[in-house]
């Protein structure tokens, strides 16, 4: 596993279209519980290096029922986004993460992960690449039928900040889904 990673940590290969340049950054270990998948490190998180370094970060482990020692324990959990790196500023917040990214070493990694009980698809890039069957599903519709993707999945909407509108007119998300999430979390880490 260590290997696998300083091999992920000097990928340059779509260094060419990283604004701030190549800064891979995941956890893992191949003792990693849960899975955690996301879409691709911020500005904030590529300059200090450590996943869910930010609001979203935040918002997440308090979803999740976590302490941040839990969290960045890769005992515990593994961490892995669809782009490694900061992907850069669109018209409405950052860019998609880089394609290039999960074809390239999701697989190597998953290999690696034998006792992942459980993978956290935290927004539409991973539940499409995850979740292929139920593309034609809106991230909604994904989100509140989770319990379909059980055992293995639990997709999630991104812990932004900016989702604050999308949590207040899904009231469901908070009141139903977010215990379970935390009582699956809590049998699997326990």
């Amino acid at each position: 596993m260590e290997e696998l990673l300083e091999e992920i940590r000097a990928c340059t290969l779509c260094a060419e279209n990283l604004p701030l340049g190549p800064r891979p950054v995941l956890r893992a270990s191949v003792s990693s519980r849960i899975l955690i998948i996301g879409q691709a490190p911020g500005t904030k998180v590529h300059a200090s290096g450590i996943p869910w370094d930010d609001q979203s970060g935040k918002n997440l482990r308090a979803w999740m029922g976590v302490e941040p020692e839990e969290f960045y324990n890769p005992e515990l959990f593994a961490i892995i986004p669809m782009g490694f790196c900061y992907p850069g500023k669109g018209k409405s917040g950052d860019l998609p993460p880089r394609k290039e990214c999960a074809p390239q070493w999701h697989e190597k990694l998953l290999s690696a992960l034998p006792h992942v009980q459980l993978t956290l698809l935290i927004g539409q890039y991973a539940q499409d690449y995850y979740l292929p069957q139920a593309k034609a599903l809106s991230l909604t519709e994904k989100v509140k039928n989770f319990e379909a993707y059980l055992p293995n999945f639990f997709p999630l909407v991104h812990p932004s900040p900016r989702n604050q509108i999308w949590q207040k007119r899904n009231p469901w998300f908070q009141a139903e889904l977010i215990p379970k999430l935390q009582t699956r979390i809590q049998t699997i880490i326990s």
